[in-house]
């Protein structure tokens, strides 16, 4: 097949991450026969600096103009003023808004060679392997907010509709279907409007998958189990902030940040793919950063905007073999052994795949 994919590496480390990724997605085009035709953009704080914009109109049109979309991380200490009219963080919500990208799919897997990076025992990881779907452009972040008078008030409106519950709900539904049927719906119903709303919706949908058994967590309780009890957890949807926060949390569970990758998509094959860190700026530079969450980003990449399913599974599994082999990145290494560079890592990831070929 033919496809165009738009790279976006952004700030900090995400040039550094999304280099190694590419490579990999170019030698999965020479060893399955198909053609990846490669273009990079501005986006993020470079963009800001470049155009005074983090979502220039040039970087749309490309990506409108593509299969999908390759991100690597926005963000810096020079963009970091929050009370700054422009932030890179506001090209990161116009992307979502305007390619309509409701559903964040964020995959959480427990890896057992990695058991003693993560701050739980061994044996609570035991078949952790958990999807979590995030409602992506409603809630807190999209909706009215000001800061009123001297600034000593502010509002952000958390607000929800029906249609837009049920559309990232039949989403998760279907997910569910394909693993193990299971869902998990959390919300804070006991507290907030838009929450009741939210839970109400999801029950109604779940009419439509009677195969699925469902539950309904409130936040703060499921924040809780999510580290006492993870492996009982399948799939799991939730509203944009509570998606936001407990995700970071569920990394913990991987043994870094940097294993974790995410697609936001939208009602069609066009998708962002991205991995659920943030720019870094402290490694920025350095070499050092963990690839794995953008490796991954792009197998969801070839999984679903491509739908080159087996693709997509060979390069989970080189990660997989890597791991196995004992290979590491600083962030993950064992005490006093040595630990190899993210240019390393990626290379040894690409001897894999092609071995496995």
């Amino acid at each position: 097949m033919q496809a165009t994919i738009t790279v976006l590496p952004g700030d900090g480390i995400g040039p550094e991450v999304t280099a190694i990724a590419v490579a990999l997605l170019k030698d999965v085009a020479a060893l399955g026969g198909h053609t990846f035709i490669f273009q990079e953009a501005l986006f993020g704080g470079c963009a800001i600096d470049a155009a005074g914009d983090p979502f220039p109109a040039e970087t749309r049109i490309m990506c409108e103009n593509c299969d999908a979309v390759l991100l690597g991380a926005v963000g810096g200490v020079q963009w970091s003023d929050p009370t700054a009219k422009v932030r890179p963080e506001q090209g990161l919500l116009r992307l979502r808004q305007h390619f309509g990208l409701f559903a964040n799919l964020r995959p959480v897997r427990a890896y057992p060679m990695l058991a003693s990076h993560a701050p739980l025992r061994a044996d609570l990881l035991e078949g952790v392997d958990m999807l979590f779907i995030r409602e992506l452009t409603g809630g807190a972040y999209f909706g009215a907010r000001q800061e009123q008078g001297d600034g000593d008030t502010a509002y952000d409106t958390m607000i929800y509709s029906v249609p837009e519950v049920q559309r990232v709900a039949r989403v998760a539904f279907r997910a569910a279907q394909g693993r193990r049927k299971h869902l998990t719906s959390v919300d804070k119903a006991n507290v907030l409007a838009s929450s009741r709303l939210w839970q109400r919706t999801v029950k109604q949908v779940a009419a439509e998958y009677p195969d699925v058994q469902v539950d309904h967590a409130l936040v703060d309780s499921f924040a809780m189990q999510l580290i006492r009890t993870p492996s009982r957890f399948d799939v799991v949807v939730t509203e944009n902030m509570f998606g936001d926060i407990l995700t970071d949390e569920a990394a913990v569970l991987a043994g870094s940040l940097g294993m974790l990758p995410s697609a936001s998509l939208g009602e069609g094959t066009f998708g962002v793919y991205e991995p659920i860190h943030g720019s870094a700026p402290d490694i920025a530079g350095k070499g050092i950063a963990n690839p794995i969450g953008t490796i991954l980003s792009a197998a969801l990449l070839l999984r679903h905007s491509l739908t080159l399913g087996d693709e997509a599974a060979a390069l989970e599994g080189a990660v997989q073999a890597v791991l196995e082999s004992g290979a590491r990145t600083g962030d993950i290494a064992e005490p006093n052994t040595a630990a190899l560079g993210s240019a390393a890592f990626g290379e040894q990831v690409r001897a894999a795949l092609r071995k496995a070929h």
